[in-house]
């Protein structure tokens, strides 16, 4: 890999951060603004489709801006690597429209819910990383051992279905569930060798998505 390469990789992922810190910073300062555009299931049913995106780049506060960017910038490479920068955006943005569907799909009577935050975007990169990298080694601010990457993302994704059952903080893990669901989908359609080196890996990470399906199916979700 030459220099351009490198230079390529950071730029994807830079302009993305960029656009969120840009989009957030207004809504910090401008209150109508993060109104227009956050995601809000009364506005969206009466049409406001463009807050399915927009909201995907408006957060709470700083700390929320910044783990989410630093989580994106962790894991952009591990995509970009293997992909290319253009699948990595279609990644990108397939997650986040997945985390809000979802969210829009468990709370559509819920005309008072709203969200922001880039995070199933985010999560959507990250369960791509892991597909593409399932050997991959992630350390967590509180465990002193390396965690495989497909261990953590099942984990993940579990502990996204026991939020979203114990409606636990004021997160939205639907957004990161659909988003993981989304890098997941897309990543095997853009890379179906995947089918041929790491069907187990696939069968593992599949895991949590059946279970939140039967759950749902048999009204234990709430």
């Amino acid at each position: 890999m030459d220099f351009m390469d490198n230079l390529d990789i950071s730029i994807v992922t830079i302009v993305i951060i960029v656009a969120n810190v840009i989009m957030s910073f207004k809504g910090f300062d401008n209150r109508g603004f993060f109104e227009k555009f956050k995601f809000n299931v009364g506005s969206i049913r009466r049409g406001e489709q463009i807050r399915m995106l927009s909201s995907g780049f408006l957060h709470a506060d700083v700390t929320h801006l910044l783990f989410n960017m630093f989580t994106l910038y962790f894991f952009a490479d591990a995509v970009i690597l293997k992909l290319g920068s253009f699948n990595f955006v279609i990644i990108y943005f397939a997650s986040l429209i997945f985390g809000n569907l979802l969210s829009l799909y468990f709370h559509k009577d819920d005309y008072w819910y709203s969200a922001i935050g880039a995070s199933g975007a985010v999560t959507g990169i990250l369960y791509a990383a892991i597909l593409l990298n399932p050997g991959m080694s992630l350390y967590m601010f509180f465990i002193p051992i390396p965690i495989p990457g497909y261990v953590f993302g099942i984990g993940y994704l579990l502990y996204s279905i026991y939020g979203m059952k114990k409606q636990i903080g004021n997160i939205g893990h639907d957004a990161h569930f659909g988003g993981a669901v989304g890098g997941y989908v897309v990543t095997l359609i853009m890379t179906p060798s995947l089918f041929k080196t790491d069907l187990g890996y696939i069968g593992l990470l599949a895991i949590p998505i059946i279970i939140l399906f039967v759950l749902y199916k048999t009204g234990k979700l709430k």
